[in-house]
């Protein structure tokens, strides 16, 4: 008479027939290349795009910075003979530290008169709609209209501010035309366009603050100025950070109302690096010399960026 199969003669065969861990392995391995293919399909067209206008012309910029050449003729391979003139350059010397003072000027400047318009904006007032689309009206118009129309109004002879400075017994000064008030002219007409977009960015950090947080802080008898900087400035802390990396890297990159403006002038008082990038490749023919400019500009950049993730431990809440 047969007897019974049992759990424990069962049990051999069960677990011959269970997956070997590298079985497992290579299944999970299989699943994880099909979703990395999955993703590089879904990113491809990025990817391309990225590559085919961000990355190549960086690497492209970085050859020819290592040639002599003037868009016509055949490159010539020169090494770091154009960073060597570079250390010695000073007119681009000069323009650094132009556009380094642009940004002293610019940045606090826009950052307090965004943090201002923000708070304004996150008020409870009547036709607020029309008050954002107003402020924000700047930043989607063009560098060359806004450049224009700051020239004018800085004229020093008819413009409207030197009118409203004289009514007032104010003599004005020679703003644009002036070595002295060239740059200070310049960092007027770009607050002016890029306040709404600070302003826009940090009326939704604003927004995103508890408000029972700051009924509670009132209830404790904490005053405006209080609520602003132990609440208000530490829960927005992400989006100051992100508009002041945002408005950094823009200023160092000054170029249209600069170009339009003063063209450099007067007697290269608000000449950047931008600027000096643009004459050397398409006035002088110096294409080579104009690229090693730029991978200057971008190391630049790339360091002070580097900086401020750095430093935004310190300051920066993201809780």
């Amino acid at each position: 008479m047969t007897e019974p199969r049992t759990a424990t003669t069962a049990a051999p065969t069960a677990r011959a027939n269970a997956p070997t861990p590298r079985v497992r392995r290579s299944g999970a391995a299989r699943r994880r290349l099909r979703t990395a293919v999955a993703a590089a399909g879904f990113l491809a067209p990025s990817l391309l795009l990225l590559l085919g206008f961000w990355i190549g012309p960086m690497l492209g910029t970085a050859w020819v910075s290592l040639q002599d050449w003037n868009l016509i003729g055949v490159p010539t391979f020169v090494g770091l003979d154009n960073y060597t003139e570079l250390l010695g350059d000073a007119e681009f010397h000069a323009a650094l530290g132009h556009t380094l003072a642009y940004l002293a000027g610019y940045l606090p400047l826009v950052l307090v008169c965004g943090l201002a318009v923000a708070l304004l904006l996150d008020a409870k007032l009547p036709a607020m709609t029309l008050y954002r689309a107003t402020f924000f009206l700047p930043v989607i118009s063009s560098w060359v209209a806004v450049s224009l129309l700051w020239k004018w109004l800085l004229n020093p002879a008819d413009g409207l501010v030197n009118r409203i400075l004289g009514a007032l017994g104010v003599p004005g000064p020679g703003w644009w035309t002036d070595p002295d008030w060239a740059m200070p002219s310049v960092v007027l007409a770009s607050v002016w366009k890029d306040v709404g977009f600070v302003a826009v960015i940090l009326l939704a950090g604003l927004q995103a603050i508890p408000r029972d947080l700051l009924e509670a802080a009132a209830l404790d008898g904490a005053g405006w100025w209080r609520k602003l900087r132990s609440i208000t400035l530490p829960m927005i802390s992400p989006s100051l950070f992100f508009v002041t990396v945002i408005s950094l890297i823009n200023g160092f990159q000054v170029f249209d109302q600069v170009w339009v403006m003063t063209e450099g002038g007067p007697g290269g008082a608000s000449s950047v690096v931008v600027e000096q990038i643009v004459n050397n490749a398409f006035s002088y023919g110096r294409v080579g010399y104009a690229s090693a400019m730029s991978i200057v500009l971008f190391a630049v950049i790339l360091l002070v960026t580097l900086a401020q993730l750095r430093l935004q431990r310190r300051w920066v809440h993201y809780e």
